[in-house]
């Protein structure tokens, strides 16, 4: 018997050997998720082709949104508020916080890409 062995040191090894990805939208198995750069999820619908158009033909959720808020904003300018409680006041406050900050970063991007 050879006083040599021929046993391998113990190797821990967090990475695996092989560090490369096929990327090819073509071989993508097209229902294991969305495939794009952006994606929606329009979470569970019981109607995901009437989402999928409202999307498409009247604009993205954050548009959408965007036209609520300027719509309140005009209601909230035009409405008696003062029998509002506390709680309701403030919760205007907030919206009409959000819908001022929404503006700023909306100016400061337009001024970003005008440039």
């Amino acid at each position: 018997m050879s006083s040599q062995s021929n046993a391998q040191p113990f190797q821990f090894q967090l990475a695996p050997d092989r560090l490369w990805q096929a990327i090819n939208p073509w071989t993508w198995n097209v229902d294991a998720g969305p495939v794009g750069l952006i994606n929606v999820n329009i979470g569970e619908t019981k109607y995901p082709q009437t989402e999928r158009a409202i999307l498409d033909e009247v604009g993205s959720y954050g548009k959408q949104l965007g036209h609520i808020g300027d719509a309140l904003e005009v209601l909230i300018r035009h409405l008696d508020l003062k029998d509002l409680n506390r709680a309701e006041q403030d919760t205007l406050d907030v919206l009409k916080g959000d819908l001022a900050q929404i503006r700023g970063i909306k100016a400061r991007e337009a001024l970003r890409s005008a440039t």
